[in-house]
């Protein structure tokens, strides 16, 4: 299976194809690519040529918006309502047409596999979301698929849930793993998802989810982003997670995430303190 990746080659930032362990330059950006129709942008990925000879591997977006998606899992609304005590709120959201979406990063604060993610220095209660990230060009098209993290302190959005901007968007909360591998290689899924958290070498917790399990359709959830906004240089959409600890397990500075989805890849992070607390 081949994948697409970013990398910093000698300084400068190049997109190319890795197929069997090797890399092929893309020759254009992320952004350029998304703006073409998925005919087009697939010819020009499986026409990748030159190869690069390596490089650190970067977040794989550019000029990419990444905004998420809440309650599309059971298991979410069920964990939203422990947080809250609010089971009107997520019950309606969870049944509704309209999908809960929000602006979780700007590209530049987007990490990537092995850089730390994190937990606010003001929040008592935090956990990862194992997440199905759908890139989409700029037609609203699933272009390929991502492994994400969509980082949330449940404490605070459980204080008030128009918090929710606060609890999800800070530093180091978006996490997506390096490789992009296109729909056509990966297909339209089920997608089997596993979770688990290591603390001082052991494993904490672990738990396994599946796209089946989702109330919304892939294609749905992409289509209300695009639905009164415009995303020239395509966007990435983090799907919702179903798998939420119990209420009683709390992300710890020093723990390690590993989040697998089959058939697009792994992403792991050390979790560091972000912020401050009140003063």
């Amino acid at each position: 299976m081949s994948s697409l990746v970013q990398i910093d080659f000698g300084g400068e930032r190049v997109w190319a194809v890795q197929r069997g362990g090797r890399l092929a330059r893309l020759g254009t950006s992320l952004a350029e690519l998304l703006a073409l129709p998925l005919t087009e942008a697939r010819d020009r990925y499986e026409t990748a040529a030159g190869e690069v000879d390596g490089g650190d591997r970067l977040p794989p977006v550019d000029r990419q918006e990444v905004w998420a998606s809440g309650v599309t899992y059971l298991r979410s609304r069920q964990g939203r309502v422990e947080e809250s005590g609010h089971a009107d709120v997520y019950d309606l959201v969870y049944d509704a047409d309209r999908p809960e979406l929000f602006l979780k990063s700007t590209p530049e604060r987007v990490v990537t596999d092995g850089e730390p993610v994190g937990i606010r220095a003001d929040s008592g209660w935090d956990a990862p979301e194992a997440e199905l990230g759908l890139v989409l060009n700029s037609a609203g098209e699933i272009f390929g698929y991502v492994v994400g993290n969509d980082m949330s302190s449940r404490s605070i959005e459980g204080d008030n849930p128009l918090y929710l901007p606060q609890a999800k968007v800070y530093a180091r909360s978006c996490a997506l793993g390096t490789e992009i591998v296109p729909v056509w290689e990966a297909g339209g899924g089920p997608f089997d998802i596993a979770l688990w958290i290591e603390r001082g070498g052991d494993v904490v917790f672990s738990a396994k989810t599946s796209t089946d399990q989702m109330r919304r359709e892939l294609a749905d959830l992409a289509g209300w982003l695009f639905r009164a906004l415009e995303h020239p240089a395509g966007a990435i959409l983090l799907t919702g997670t179903g798998i939420v600890p119990e209420r009683d397990f709390t992300l710890a500075e020093g723990d390690v995430v590993t989040i697998d989805i089959a058939g697009v890849g792994t992403l792991t992070n050390p979790v560091v303190m972000v912020g401050a607390t009140h003063s």
